[in-house]
């Protein structure tokens, strides 16, 4: 039998978490996704030190510094894969939409100007209600969006209704906020990571959205089988690995039909309500400004490094 890694590929688009363009050769996924994080760690490495010192010559500003290097990123991970790069926006503007929009149109800018048409770019927004806003008008600028720190269904609901491209929700630190509050351990099927990106696949196949949804931050590989069948799935070099090795069977367990079957109630969309449900999942409101702190600190040690390296 085939590896679990071709086993996905055939039933899912496989995505790979990661700025080293070594680790995509190696395992030729379909698109790539960065964020701040991930490219603080690869700015690290002296393999790419000409990259960085070539890209930013010259830049003084420091919004144009950083999306400058983003993009850096992004040519070089679209001359490996064939599909899309996903780009982090600045996480300190996740609370103001033209700020939002204003950037995004920066880095669209800065990838054009490197010969890179905008359908190969998804942008990254982290799933705040300003930032939801600012997708919807990008979306109808034929700009596509990414909307990552996804932590429940009204976050997800949203992004749909305001025809976002793709939705990312976080499996492993979903997982992470319940095993902290509970002291359980979880199989792959009772994980609460992966039931809550079944339920949002669910409800957008069952009501007939367009967005994709793509599962991220996985803390195992028995995470990334139980969500067999989604739309997408962007998975670390180490997970990677370990589906490459592997040969056990994997069992298709997202798909329309299932999905049609479901019992999920469509949600109607206002601020209101999204601020209302979101506060109302402490999991989620919890992770979420957690997740954009940790974006928004990585983002400063990046342009700190950068400062003083080059």
């Amino acid at each position: 039998m085939s590896s679990q890694l071709e086993q996905l590929r055939s039933m899912t688009t496989i995505v790979a978490d990661t700025g080293d363009f070594a680790t995509i050769k190696a395992y030729q996924p379909i698109d790539a996704t960065t964020n701040p994080s991930l490219v603080f760690q690869a700015a690290q490495k002296p393999e790419y030190r000409e990259l960085i010192k070539e890209a930013i010559q010259g830049i003084k500003r420091a919004d144009l510094l950083i999306d400058t290097l983003f993009v850096t990123f992004g040519v070089e991970l679209l001359k490996i894969v064939p599909g899309r790069v996903s780009t982090e926006v600045d996480p300190t503007l996740s609370f103001d939409t033209q700020k939002t929009i204003e950037r995004v149109k920066q880095i669209i800018s800065l990838y054009e100007n490197r010969g890179i048409p905008r359908e190969r770019v998804l942008i990254k927004l982290a799933t705040t209600w300003e930032s939801v806003r600012a997708a919807e008008v990008l979306e109808m600028e034929g700009i596509h969006c990414n909307m990552t720190l996804i932590f429940s269904l009204i976050q997800a609901a949203a992004c749909m209704n305001a025809k976002a491209t793709l939705i990312s929700p976080f499996v492993g630190r979903v997982l992470d906020w319940h095993k902290k509050q509970t002291g359980l351990e979880y199989t792959g099927e009772t994980d609460p990571g992966v039931g809550l990106v079944r339920n949002i696949y669910n409800y957008g196949k069952k009501f007939g959205f367009k967005t994709q949804v793509m599962g991220a931050s996985f803390r195992n590989k028995e995470e990334i089988i139980a969500l067999a069948g989604c739309d997408l799935l962007t998975i670390s070099p180490k997970l990677l690995d370990e589906l490459h090795q592997s040969s056990n069977e994997v069992v298709q367990k997202l798909s329309l039909e299932i999905a049609k079957s479901s019992d999920l109630k469509k949600i109607a969309i206002s601020e209101s309500a999204f601020r209302y449900l979101l506060n109302e999942d402490p999991m989620a409101t919890e992770k979420l400004s957690d997740g954009i702190r940790s974006f928004a600190q990585d983002t400063e040690k990046l342009r700190t490094f950068i400062m003083e390296q080059f």
